[in-house]
């Protein structure tokens, strides 16, 4: 209801024309360990935010990157622009002090004429070019696509004593991933919406089912991690020396 309040009862599918990405990287990377951020610590003496860049960099389609980072990471990702010669780095903003803040303090910078705005997690970094294009040929198609993978385990919902209330049927069980990638205009209703509402939410999907959309989700398989704990750099590691042999 509030998706057809705001949109309308018709909303044109189109092409995308300019495809803007978002790169949040404003993590403490706490759970890492360390004074190094996750998004700072290296991956065969690349960054492992350098190596997400490198990603929308490569892709046809995203025509601008803004970068959403700590304050005082800033001047490093200037730098990272000088050394790693990225083209498409058009702003990097200061993050907030939450999420989904920090996603707004970047969509803010967007274009006038962006289309379709890719939301990505810095610390995503095995993302590539072709899931990049994937999510988003399903985004031009439903207004709104999610990376995501199928959950392999089976789920239990618990009371707040650990006691299991149900298990959920595993089939309709989908881990989100990023790149999520949305329609401009149908995320700035979201987001605003929800910014007037003060709902808080840990994914973007999250803002545009709130608004009432739906969100197409894209199997992109097990490799996309997230860079969170020490345990995930070496996964990473592992996968990145498989992909050379």
């Amino acid at each position: 209801m509030k998706l057809k309040k705001i949109l309308g009862n018709f909303v044109p599918k189109r092409c995308a024309k300019h495809v803007c990405a978002i790169i949040v990287a404003g993590g403490s990377g706490s759970r890492m360990g360390g004074n190094v951020t996750k998004q700072m610590m290296e991956l065969d003496g690349i960054p492992v935010v350098v190596r997400t860049i490198l990603a929308f960099e490569k892709t046809p389609a995203v025509k601008d990157i803004i970068i959403v980072a700590k304050a005082d990471e800033i001047d490093i990702y200037k730098e990272f622009v000088k050394k790693y010669s990225f083209k498409k780095v058009r702003r990097i903003v200061k993050g907030g002090d939450t999420r989904q803040e920090s996603v707004l303090n970047g969509f803010k910078k967007i274009d006038d004429d962006c289309d379709f705005v890719a939301i990505h997690d810095g610390a995503r970094c095995l993302v590539t070019p072709k899931i990049i294009e994937k999510v988003l040929h399903e985004a031009e198609l439903h207004e709104a696509a999610s990376a995501a993978n199928p959950v392999k385990d089976t789920v239990k919902i618990t009371n707040k004593e650990g006691f299991v209330l149900s298990t959920p049927d595993r089939a309709t069980l989908w881990a989100a991933q990023t790149p999520q990638i949305f329609r401009a205009d149908l995320y700035r209703a979201a987001a605003f919406m929800a910014l007037k509402e003060g709902y808080g939410a840990t994914d973007d999907n999250s803002l545009v089912e709130h608004l009432g959309g739906k969100v197409k989700m894209v199997d992109c398989g097990y490799r996309n991690i997230k860079i969170t704990t020490p345990e995930d750099i070496y996964i990473a590691q592992m996968l990145l020396k498989e992909e050379k042999q």
